[in-house]
């Protein structure tokens, strides 16, 4: 990985979000990672410590998206995670991170609808990172 720049893990099975959001963090001047799946990160979780983390919520499974948040913070509890998702407008579900509740089960830093806006996604992944 490069040392020189932030580390962003984008884990999506749609392509097409993938590569969108991987020509986003690029243009803020960070070192994306992609991957399809929740497998495949997994497996790179094992032995690699991204700066932040984006995860598609539906991948392999309808909780892909918790599920790496949960493993991700268990092992690395500093790392910020961003659950990116369109599941509200394709299946009507409608949740979050507002509340205790929600946090608790769901190890995430933030929630955001997926059709992101280039300088909204920018925007909040500096606030994560604190820059």
């Amino acid at each position: 990985m490069d040392n020189t720049k932030k580390n962003i893990l984008i884990v999506d099975d749609d392509v097409d979000i993938l590569e969108q959001i991987k020509m986003y963090v690029t243009s803020y001047g960070f070192n994306p990672i992609t991957l399809s799946s929740q497998k495949e990160a997994e497996k790179f979780l094992e032995t690699n410590k991204p700066d932040l983390a984006i995860f598609d919520l539906m991948m392999e499974k309808d909780d892909s998206g918790f599920i790496l948040s949960y493993k991700l913070k268990k092992k690395y509890p500093d790392v910020p995670v961003i659950i990116a998702t369109a599941v509200t407008s394709e299946a009507g579900m409608v949740f979050g991170i507002d509340e205790k509740g929600e946090r608790d089960w769901i190890k995430a830093d933030l929630y955001l609808e997926k059709n992101l806006r280039a300088d909204q996604l920018e925007r909040e992944i500096k606030k994560l990172l604190k820059l």
